[in-house]
């Protein structure tokens, strides 16, 4: 990922087991989307449902770098893989879009294929997707916590993490999108995007957990 690029997140449909040969992530350097494109977000890194009003504050976009994949059980998925076809069904799809602005970064989920009316925890985590659930390391995290694994709500929180928990609509769909007023460093930038079971937790010793992985997106590097 070049992080001099914001992140557009975008619909993402997870794959089916019978599916086609499985296709790799589609990375796209693009303009900012047009006037008007809902981000969906509330200041502090606060999530808005996908019904609210839409907002377009958090400074003007400098460029916008898409993510896209098709999830399926490994060994077909690779680059966009899911753990659990019960909670995530193959053939499911989600796009990631992460936009770098004046004043932070912008990241926007979008995904289709999901279990209707289920609630997921989403974040961007450190290390690229593997076979191996866990392989993806620890959320991605602006201030680093000390202590590992991080469920100190000092520093496992949506203004610390990005956090992008959504619930499925009845046709499996949802948009979600939050904004920062930090960006990512171009030394150690999140490799992926993991799909949760659950929605996300607060409470101290809790804080930040979201359940079993079910799904997993590799970002560029």
């Amino acid at each position: 990922m070049r992080l001099i690029l914001p992140l557009a997140v975008a619909a993402a449909a997870l794959a089916g087991c019978s599916g086609p040969a499985v296709t790799d992530p589609t990375v796209v350097t693009a303009p900012p989307p047009p006037p008007g494109t809902p981000w969906i977000i509330a200041s502090g890194g606060a999530l808005a449902p996908a019904s609210a009003s839409p907002s377009v504050t958090g400074g003007a976009p400098l460029a916008t770098t898409t993510t896209s994949g098709t999830f399926l059980p490994a060994p077909a998925g690779t680059r966009a893989i899911t753990y659990d076809p019960a909670v995530v069904p193959p053939g499911a799809k989600a796009e990631v879009t992460t936009e770098i602005t004046t004043q932070g970064v912008r990241v926007r989920l979008a995904v289709t294929g999901m279990v209707p009316r289920r609630a997921y925890g989403a974040h961007l985590h450190t290390m690229s997707c593997t076979s191996v659930p866990d392989d993806a390391g620890p959320h991605y995290q602006h201030e680093l916590d000390p202590s590992k694994p991080s469920v100190n709500p000092v520093y496992a929180n949506p203004r610390n993490e990005v956090w992008l928990d959504f619930t499925a609509d009845t046709t499996g769909a949802a948009t979600v999108a939050t904004r920062q007023d930090w960006t990512f460093e171009q030394v150690r930038p999140p490799r992926s995007l993991v799909v949760h079971a659950e929605r996300t937790r607060t409470a101290t010793d809790q804080a930040g957990t979201a359940g079993p992985r079910v799904a997993c997106l590799t970002l560029p590097a």
